[in-house]
């Protein structure tokens, strides 16, 4: 199958390309010049191609809480979003911490999928936080990262093993940053708001003592770790110390900790429940800045599925999280491209380029000869408003819905071939 887009810009930052030009594919991948003449041809007058979205923190339910999310149903609303590869976290039912886990999700990716799912692999047996995984057995079976997301490590020792093991296979060791004793009960940002709406408060502390103790253990071991959903001004502060020490240390955000406040908790709806939990304006500025200076490396959405029966209680009882993968593109042009934060290649290169080279996708993240031809294709004119019944996802818990938005995906191409279109 031999395809062309025609007369788009293109926005590759691998290679720091931005030019009006095509692009010719052939059996799946990127080509400089087709054998012959295109089976299919893509207009791409007024819009731009960039390369495939691959998002780095994802939780798909598979196995076990297919109510929420299923492969199907998650790898659809990713692609609406312009994503094409994600990474899907492994607390699971059961967690992902064998082989025989890891080949069932991704053999249901192959099946049902629409789109490239990398598993990530359990740090922990159990994700217990007491025995270390047979990593190796993990890695072989296909992860791509390990994590005991939705916890953390809490044990330095064992977290210090993990990262001292992971060196051997070049696998990151992905943070879930919160020390649970400061967090206890806690269910919305600790300040002003939670004191004038009654609601136990979770301290910025909680995340930024565990950044600051995995930082030093990342330093004593020189394994690669990569400290997830990052919300506050002082984890910026940290990770960008580790940097300037060159600490092996990579690090994300995502939308919703860039765009909204706790302010937004004040309607009690339990849409707007998080962990970490959306912070102050304060951290907002600052994540942004870490952004722009590259302290952050990516932007993913740690899509987080949940029933209306489980969202529809009251605030403490409800479970934490919300849906990312259909409004995470729109939100980084509306709030960092079109505000001036970012350009919008660099604001692209933190869901391609940057998470690709972070977690050794080769073939991915880049539009360039023989890359696998992965391709996101954005229409800055396209606007829309992101209505509960449009959504794709399962689950439908979004603090997004209702907000109108300009620009976004409008074509998803996977190897080549189209699989979701406006």
């Amino acid at each position: 199958m031999r395809v062309q887009i025609k007369n788009i810009r293109i926005i590759d930052p691998s290679q720091a390309k931005d030019l009006i030009g095509d692009i010719f594919i052939e059996d799946g991948k990127i080509v400089s010049k087709p054998l012959g003449s295109p089976d299919k041809i893509i207009d791409g007058k007024l819009k731009i191609a960039v390369p495939g979205l691959i998002d780095v923190h994802a939780h798909l339910r598979v196995p076990g809480n297919e109510g929420k999310e299923t492969i199907y149903t998650g790898t659809h609303s990713a692609a609406k979003g312009g994503i094409t590869t994600v990474f899907c976290m492994p607390n699971t039912n059961p967690v992902v911490d064998n082989a025989p886990t890891v080949e069932f999700i991704l053999l249901k990716a192959q099946k049902e999928g629409l789109i490239n799912v990398f598993p990530i692999g359990c740090a922990t047996k159990g994700s217990q936080g007491v025995e270390l995984s047979e990593i190796g057995v993990l890695k072989k079976a296909g992860i791509i990262a390990v994590s005991d997301d939705g916890k953390p490590i809490s044990n330095a020792q064992i977290m210090r093993r993990t990262l001292e093991y992971t060196k051997m296979f070049k696998l990151p060791v992905i943070s879930h940053s919160e020390d649970k004793e400061l967090s206890k009960n806690g269910v919305m940002n600790e300040g002003e708001n939670s004191t004038i709406l009654g609601l136990k408060g979770i301290p910025k502390q909680a995340e930024e003592v565990m950044v600051s103790r995995d930082i030093m253990l990342a330093e004593l071991t020189g394994g690669h770790l990569h400290i997830a959903h990052v919300s506050t001004a002082g984890s910026v502060d940290l990770i960008r110390q580790a940097k300037n020490k060159g600490i092996k240390v990579t690090a994300e955000t995502c939308p919703h900790y860039f765009t909204l406040t706790d302010d937004i908790v004040k309607i009690y709806d339990a849409n707007t429940k998080m962990n970490p939990p959306l912070r102050e304006q304060k951290d907002i500025d600052a994540i942004k800045q870490g952004l722009a200076d590259g302290i952050i490396d990516c932007i993913a959405t740690d899509h987080a599925p949940h029933t209306d029966e489980e969202k529809n209680v009251e605030f403490d009882l409800a479970p934490f999280g919300i849906i990312g993968f259909e409004t995470m593109l729109s939100l980084v042009l509306n709030e960092l491209v079109d505000k001036g934060v970012l350009s919008l290649s660099d604001a692209i290169a933190k869901m391609t380029f940057n998470p690709a080279r972070i977690f050794g996708l080769k073939g991915r993240g880049a539009l360039k000869d023989e890359s696998i031809a992965d391709i996101t294709i954005i229409d800055p004119k396209y606007f829309y408003e992101f209505k509960k019944e449009n959504i794709v996802s399962k689950s439908k818990n979004s603090p997004f819905i209702g907000r109108k938005f300009k620009g976004g995906a409008v074509m998803t191409i996977v190897a080549g071939a189209v699989v979701w279109q406006a």
